[in-house]
């Protein structure tokens, strides 16, 4: 039964011609899906709709072939042939009672056209924008190439109703939509009548609007999405010209999607940003506009959602990550089901789908974009095997994972941890500066593993291979992690690098189990990801004067993919920490380390008074090889299978090790499928010749 505090967010609510059953609304997002795997994409959809969603809308879909975003993976409506595989994903959306919502873009100055090799298109002639700095140039829209636009968005509106969706969301906000580009005079230089004034720069996104509505009459929604502030100063479209932008146009839309300027400001990590980071942004724009708004900000508490529309902030809550991390969000929340909801913990992982133009993941959740290729449902496993017990050896976040997935599939689970704390990395981890959110990974397990009367935990409990094969246990999974290295062997070196007898040598787990280097210390991070950075950070505010040295070009090189590595070269450089890019250690001395450049081999000296080794890690998997080494025992000891997944085997982020874990409950006592795929997948379709 639902707390009444939040009967509101299940109030229905008009949207123009329509009307969505509850307050919740799944925005746009990416999934690295797209026009490569759309059944995948469309049971991903379909399962929001099982979850309560009231709104749910594709990713990006590139609406003309004169505007794309090759290498990267998003949906095309192109021409009539890209229909069918829309409408599957419309009707999966639409089968519980959602309405189904197309987002229409068209990239402009942020198209480099690389498959279609057509000229890029845009309000001005400039460099095309992109993650990968593509050497292309856009040419300025002639007035009868506008006419050509506003006519390609009328084609792809009636393809959208063909397709079977309700609503349209026209993209104009994170840079990355024309109607952006037209709006801001940091991409808008014209002079003519779509340039210069506020009135001028909106004629575009007002032609395009009524455009479509005399095309699609009141048979479907419009969305428009704008950014609530480029965060370029006046140059930019500022917040101050959205809430003008609004005021002029205030019935312009049926509902008014507001997202932060950049892709980075909008779906920042919970590292930088918290829940409702744009509140100041977004509050007070209903003075302007009596049409309903929806905006975003990561929101995981249903207080703080009622707060945003009891406030007059919000009509809509918009998701997109926590709509991943948990489909079944709302209807947790109507069920009074709150402690069940699996919350985003903002490490921006789904993001890394899109940007590495990947099939997407999870950390908290495992079955996301797996929901066809697989078949797992985020809240059903599949039943229990021939097999009655499993002893799970590790209660770090693959073990955790594995152990909730079993018992939910029937099987006695014990959970064996070295430990006086469960967790492994993540609560570790967790303790890091910015990191705290993390811990949702073994807060939200470990609540839901103590309510089930077939899983046991037992810390302080290390095993070894005598007492496992005393135990009497079916099934052996062990998830006993991985070390961080001390010898420097990673990418750079494939050996280990000469250390000096008496160098002081630290790595991540000597940080996280409470040591201090002090004085100068040298950070060498050939890991590449959050680690280096979050440990400089570490250091800086315990007092150490931090170099770190990386062999990439970039500080945490990887969380490009996660939208934060620009924050993060920010904030060390803010502590003063000296950034050394391009430059590896070829050897550490007791005092110094030689760093070598990766370009010319050129060395020179770094003085300091301890190293903090970020390189790579060993698995722990001591205990797998002693048992398979005496495999010849198992059977007298009713052992039926030893299993060995997540960092143990082989590290990765946690996303990994929550999948590997998932991945090892499913497949518990599964048919030996062979050289077969273990997942589905779609190929393209030949032309006749």
């Amino acid at each position: 039964m639902r707390d009444a505090r939040y009967d509101i967010l299940f109030d229905p609510i008009k949207i123009g011609p329509l009307t969505a059953k509850n307050r919740f609304y799944q925005v746009p997002h990416c999934n690295g899906g797209g026009y490569r795997d759309p059944s995948a994409a469309a049971e991903m959809r379909g399962i929001k709709s099982q979850g309560g969603w009231a709104v749910i809308f594709t990713e990006q879909c590139e609406m003309h072939h004169s505007s794309e975003i090759t290498p990267f993976i998003e949906l095309r409506l192109w021409e009539d042939k890209d229909i069918p595989q829309l409408r599957r994903m419309s009707e999966k959306m639409k089968e519980h009672g959602a309405l189904a919502g197309i987002q229409l873009a068209y990239s402009g100055i942020n198209g480099p056209n690389l498959y279609t090799k057509e000229v890029p298109l845009a309000p001005s002639a400039l460099p095309i924008r992109t993650f990968t700095n593509d050497p292309v140039q856009a040419r300025a829209l002639s007035k009868s190439e506008i006419g050509d636009l506003r006519r390609w968005f009328v084609n792809a509106a009636k393809r959208s109703r063909e397709a079977g969706f309700d609503l349209i969301n026209l993209y104009g906000a994170h840079g990355f939509g024309i109607f952006q580009h037209f709006l801001s005079r940091a991409t808008n230089q014209r002079t003519d009548e779509y340039g210069g004034s506020l009135e001028n720069r909106s004629r575009f996104a007002r032609e395009v609007v009524a455009d479509i509505r005399d095309a699609v009459g009141d048979t479907m929604a419009i969305a428009m999405r704008v950014s609530l502030d480029e965060s370029i100063g006046d140059l930019g479209f500022s917040n101050a010209e959205v809430r003008d932008f609004i005021e002029m146009n205030r019935d312009l839309p049926d509902i008014w999607d507001l997202a932060h300027g950049a892709w980075e400001d909008c779906s920042g990590p919970s590292r930088f940003k918290e829940e409702a980071a744009q509140f100041d942004l977004v509050k007070a724009i209903h003075d302007f506009t009596d049409k309903p708004i929806v905006g975003v900000g990561r929101f995981t508490s249903p207080d703080v959602m009622v707060k945003m529309i009891k406030s007059g902030t919000l009509d809509m809550i918009g998701c997109a990550r926590p709509s991943i991390a948990d489909p079944f969000l709302p209807k947790k929340i109507e069920e009074g089901r709150i402690e069940d909801i699996r919350e985003c913990i903002g490490c921006n992982i789904c993001i890394t789908g899109d940007m590495t133009m990947s099939i997407s993941r999870c950390t908290q959740n495992p079955t996301f974009m797996e929901e066809w290729r697989k078949g797992w449902h985020p809240e059903n496993m599949n039943a229990k095997g021939s097999s009655d017990n499993v002893l799970v050896i590790g209660s770090g976040p693959a073990g955790l994972e594995a152990a909730w997935a079993l018992c939910r599939r029937g099987y006695d689970v014990a959970v064996a941890e070295a430990r006086s704390v469960i967790g492994g990395r993540v609560t570790r981890e967790r303790a890091l500066p910015g990191l705290s959110a993390w811990g949702r990974v073994v807060d939200y397990r470990d609540y839901q593993l103590s309510q089930r009367p077939n899983v046991e935990i037992y810390r302080e409990s290390a095993l070894d291979a005598e007492s496992v094969l005393e135990f009497g246990f079916q099934n052996i999974a062990i998830a006993t992690g991985s070390t961080w290295r001390r010898d420097g062997v990673s990418r750079q070196h494939v050996v280990p690098m000469p250390i000096a007898e008496g160098a002081k040598v630290y790595t991540p787990d000597d940080l996280m189990d409470g040591t201090v280097p002090g004085g100068n210390v040298v950070i060498y991070d050939d890991d590449h990801y959050y680690m280096g950075g979050v440990l400089a950070e570490l250091l800086v505010k315990q007092g150490a004067k931090v170099t770190l040295i990386t062999p990439s070009a970039y500080v945490s090189d990887w969380t490009n993919n996660t939208l934060e590595q620009a924050t993060i070269h920010a904030r060390l450089d803010e502590m003063g920490v000296d950034i050394v890019l391009n430059r590896g250690v070829a050897s550490i001395a007791t005092d110094h380390v030689v760093s070598n450049c990766v370009y010319t081999g050129k060395t020179r000296p770094y003085e300091c008074d301890a190293v903090v080794m970020v390189a790579s890690r060993t698995g722990n998997d001591q205990l797998f090889l002693d048992l398979t080494a005496r495999q010849a025992e198992w059977a007298d000891a009713g052992i039926r299978s030893v299993k060995i997944f997540g960092d143990a085997e082989a590290s990765g982020p946690i996303a990994w090790a929550t999948y590997a874990g998932h991945r090892y409950a499913r497949e518990l006592d599964g048919e030996d499928i062979g050289d077969d795929l273990p997942f589905r997948r779609e190929i393209t379709e030949l032309a006749a010749e």
